[in-house]
């Protein structure tokens, strides 16, 4: 995470607890209210007990400036085909697997298909016929 994305996301932080504390505030000061007025009249249920729209308001804008700091923050999506991810691995090595901080991926394995490729008993049949073709046409 880049200094970006983690100042976003702190800065959305710092706004969702200040909303979780206005609506705690806000709760307690009606839960005070309904218990002193208690003694006058009948509170209503559900006039006193919905949160005031600014506090909503706040809630979903921190809710949207923490989602966006954590996408800022996130590394580049690889390729979802094996075939497709292994060509990228080929072409760039491991630079293309560097992060924000120029470290290579925890992740990074190298050519999944390395093993395929340097098998110490695999018969290249193709090879053999063309060495075979290539020793009958010399005899």
């Amino acid at each position: 995470m880049g200094w970006i994305s983690k100042s976003t996301s702190a800065f959305g932080m710092l706004l969702l607890a200040h909303a979780c504390y206005s609506a705690h505030e806000h709760s307690a000061l009606i839960a005070y209210r309904a218990a002193s007025l208690s003694s006058l009249a009948a509170p209503q249920p559900g006039a006193a007990s919905a949160l005031p729209i600014d506090i909503t308001i706040e809630t979903i804008v921190a809710t949207l400036i923490i989602s966006l700091g954590l996408v800022l923050g996130t590394s580049t999506l690889r390729p979802v085909q094996w075939r497709v991810w292994a060509g990228q691995i080929e072409r760039e090595g491991e630079a293309g697997f560097k992060d924000s901080n120029g470290e290579v991926d925890k992740t990074y394995i190298g050519n999944p298909f390395r093993l395929l490729e340097s098998r110490p008993g695999f018969v290249d049949v193709r090879k053999q016929r063309k060495e075979f073709a290539d020793w009958v046409k010399a005899t």
